[in-house]
């Protein structure tokens, strides 16, 4: 049953999970909203209705996404003025064929998923005991690079929730509004409309006052490297974000070399922004996480080590950490180790897992983004993450990776 007002695009989930997808920290601007499936829906899908509707706001439209496991729905809410134009069906043919292009790179669907996880299984013990069935379905976004760039300098020593909260701060304080839509009729009160931003243009970010506004926002240091970054692309490039994108067009060490001269950006989020928004599919992004996964399951020598138990990222270590994965894993080795860091995300711990009645967990963002206390935040993917030890996992909870003998 193909939801009203949308378009349904056939997509099994194992090429595309929303709810994995949109939650594992690569982008930080999707809303999702929770579904009350009608008593009809539930007598026709009683499992395959969309359980939540994803929202996304870019410069002219809010695109709206759901999904059940074989289709991808969606539909684009615009502006009046645009609307209005789209009474004609010619306009509304052309936005209609603009929204499923966007989609298709976007999620980059030329990308045959299923084929990937395959190799990957193929290549690697520990990706196919642990992680192909489970976690099927976990692509890389080809991203806005300024957008990308931006939201990867506010990644610093930063946990998911809070620079979600810092991101989504950064629209509703420096771009105007693009629509309001109420939330879906489904789910929340549909008489309180939500207020959609695009995310803000490097000029709006390079103005002399946005440091200090940004730290009344709670950015710290780095509100100064927001606001230099984008004043330093406003001097030096007529147009920075046609810039960013012909980055794309360079080797990954000269899009490298260029993205280490921006404020804020060093040789991690460089190499994120590569993965996630300039087509180097074989970068793998190193941190201490990162490096802990490559000593637990890949061989990497070594021993844990230093405050916290962990070793200090040295370049040493980042270059052999990245080399051990792209050996393990291949051309699109930065995909795959997307899905193994999703993976042990404890957020992500009773993903994919039978509930008592036998069905799969249905993981889901929630709302509104409510950012974790330190002490729950997932990893240290994003900089150093809390001192605080974990609590010692509870007898019978799910467990993460499993050590498996390498082959």
């Amino acid at each position: 049953m193909v939801p009203k007002g949308f378009t349904a695009l056939p997509l099994p989930i194992a090429q595309l999970s929303l709810a994995a997808v949109l939650k594992c920290g690569q982008s930080f601007r999707w809303v999702a909203y929770p579904l009350v499936a009608s008593e009809e829906i539930k007598a026709e899908q009683p499992t395959e209705a969309p359980t939540h509707e994803y929202r996304f706001a870019l410069k002219d439209r809010v695109i709206c996404l759901r999904q059940d496991s074989n289709s991808l729905f969606y539909r684009a809410v615009f502006p009046k003025d645009v609307a209005d134009a789209c009474k004609d069906p010619k306009v509304a043919k052309k936005k209609e064929e603009e929204t499923l292009d966007w989609l298709n790179d976007y999620f980059q669907l030329d990308v045959d998923l299923i084929s990937l996880y395959t190799e990957w299984a193929e290549r690697d013990v520990v990706f196919r005991e642990n992680v192909k069935d489970r976690f099927a379905g976990i692509r890389m976004l080809r991203q806005d690079p300024w957008e990308n760039v931006i939201s990867f300098i506010c990644s610093s020593n930063n946990h998911i929730g809070r620079i979600t909260k810092m991101v989504q701060s950064l629209c509703t304080s420096f771009s105007p509004p693009i629509c309001t839509e109420p939330s879906p009729e489904d789910g929340e009160d549909p008489s309180s409309p939500q207020v959609y931003h695009a995310f803000p243009s490097p000029k709006q970010l390079a103005a002399d006052d946005v440091a200090s506004k940004l730290r009344e926002l709670g950015f710290g240091y780095r509100a100064e490297y927001v606001q230099r970054t984008a004043e330093m692309l406003c001097e030096e490039h007529e147009d920075p974000q046609a810039y960013l994108l012909g980055l794309r067009k360079l080797s990954t060490e000269d899009a490298r070399a260029e993205l280490l001269k921006l404020c804020g950006v060093g040789p991690k989020v460089a190499d994120c922004v590569l993965l996630m928004s300039m087509d180097k599919k074989m970068v793998v992004p190193v941190d201490t996480h990162v490096h802990q996964i490559a000593l637990k399951y890949y061989g990497l020598r070594g021993t844990p080590s230093g405050k916290g138990g962990k070793v200090p990222m040295t370049p040493k270590i980042y270059e052999a950490v990245g080399s051990k994965l792209v050996e393990t894993w291949g051309d699109y080795a930065g995909w795959a180790h997307s899905v193994l860091f999703t993976a042990d995300l404890r957020s992500f711990a009773s993903y994919g897992l039978p509930t008592p009645t036998g069905t799969p967990v249905k993981q889901s963002l929630p709302p509104t983004p409510v950012p974790p206390t330190p002490s729950e935040s997932d990893s240290d993917y994003f900089g150093t993450s809390p001192t605080k030890k974990r609590k010692t996992r509870a007898s019978g909870s799910p467990s993460k990776l499993k050590r498996v003998k390498t082959e």
